[in-house]
């Protein structure tokens, strides 16, 4: 027991003083606080570089036609796209429309599976942006018997 909280207590001691050299940069922290702030589809897709999204047979999104619980939701987002640097999972009607974002790399399969929560029915987004800043999306209307964020 006393190994677990002197463990703890040395985590939480070298988390705040890699805090604390800035190593968490006050850009990154900003731009990452926008695109979870964003309202929409278009404006959490710009925050990570993309352009206006355009839709596309080369990004899957799969999950279920009605979610009997909205706090648990599962999804499915990937792409056959190259050249993809940042996979996004958006939810419409939800308060902050982003739900996940995945970095991609070529070395990978970008296919991604999830839990997300869901306060109505709503139209759900799985977008691929590519290096160049091109947007690419697939979409899916979820409907929702018993909503999860706080509904």
């Amino acid at each position: 027991m006393n190994n677990r909280r002197e463990t703890l207590r040395h985590s939480l001691a070298v988390a705040g003083l890699l805090a604390s050299t800035g190593l968490f940069s006050t850009p990154a922290r900003a731009w990452t606080k926008a695109a979870f702030d964003a309202k929409n589809v278009a404006e959490a897709v710009k925050a990570f570089g993309g352009g206006a999204p355009t839709e596309s047979k080369d990004v899957s999104l799969t999950g279920p036609d009605i979610a009997e619980n909205g706090a648990v939701v599962p999804l499915v987002i990937g792409t056959t796209l190259p050249g993809v640097k940042h996979m996004l999972l958006l939810v419409e009607k939800n308060p902050a429309a982003l739900v996940a974002k995945f970095d991609v790399t070529d070395a990978v399969e970008a296919s991604y599976s999830t839990r997300a929560k869901m306060g109505q029915s709503s139209d759900v987004y799985a977008v691929a942006i590519t290096n160049d800043g091109k947007a690419f999306f697939a979409k899916k209307e979820v409907k929702v018997t018993l909503g999860g964020c706080g509904g």
